[in-house]
């Protein structure tokens, strides 16, 4: 895998997107089907040639994560974005922790491998699969501690299909925070080249 702030910026893209999305669910109970159906299939992508592949290959794919990384890192100025830049900081931590537990990635990669005739069968946004995801995301990330609080309209979050799509949305956010470590990515890199990867997303968006 490349190492490049190119693919760096694709998997943090990939993060905003899950992180994005979640915030929508939780205050709405609805989001674009279509970002979240990359989200999902990133979590079945284990073999790329590219960073992009994990994503659908298409830049398209991956825009709205580049949307709101290249608004959301730049200002941080409305309570929206601080949100996002929440979750993705706290997926960020959580993949570290993640990547000293062994046990924990076995049981991950194979659940997650499992899942993989329930996604061919019904579809990346089909509720089995969500609940699915849901379930190894419970069973797995959240033993990891502390668990990401997530806010929004208690009426949405009350509900269990947008539990299932919240859990699995952030599975996918852990996917992508995996993939920017093997691109290079690190913490410290949120700071110092935080302008560099704003500039680069907005390249990628025109």
């Amino acid at each position: 895998m490349s190492r490049s702030l190119h693919d760096q910026t694709l998997a943090l893209a990939g993060i905003f997107q899950a992180a994005a999305l979640v915030r929508e669910i939780a205050h709405t109970g609805y989001c674009n089907e279509a970002a979240m159906e990359t989200c999902i299939r990133s979590l079945f992508a284990t073999d790329p040639e590219t960073t992009l592949d994990v994503y659908g290959g298409e830049l398209s794919d991956i825009r709205d994560g580049l949307q709101v990384l290249s608004t959301v890192f730049a200002q941080q100025a409305r309570p929206q974005d601080a949100e996002v830049l929440r979750y993705v900081l706290n997926l960020i931590h959580l993949e570290s922790k993640l990547k000293r537990k062994g046990d924990v990635m076995d049981v991950l990669g194979n659940r997650i491998e499992q899942a993989r005739h329930t996604a061919s069968h019904f579809g990346y946004t089909h509720s089995n699969l969500l609940s699915n995801l849901a379930s190894v995301y419970s069973d797995t990330i959240s033993t990891l501690g502390p668990r990401i609080q997530v806010s929004g309209n208690p009426n949405m979050l009350q509900r269990e299909d947008n539990q299932h799509k919240v859990r699995a949305l952030l599975l996918a956010g852990i996917r992508s925070a995996v993939l920017w470590r093997q691109s290079g990515g690190h913490r410290w890199q949120l700071i110092f080249k935080r302008k560099k990867v704003i500039l680069h997303a907005r390249e990628l968006l025109r």
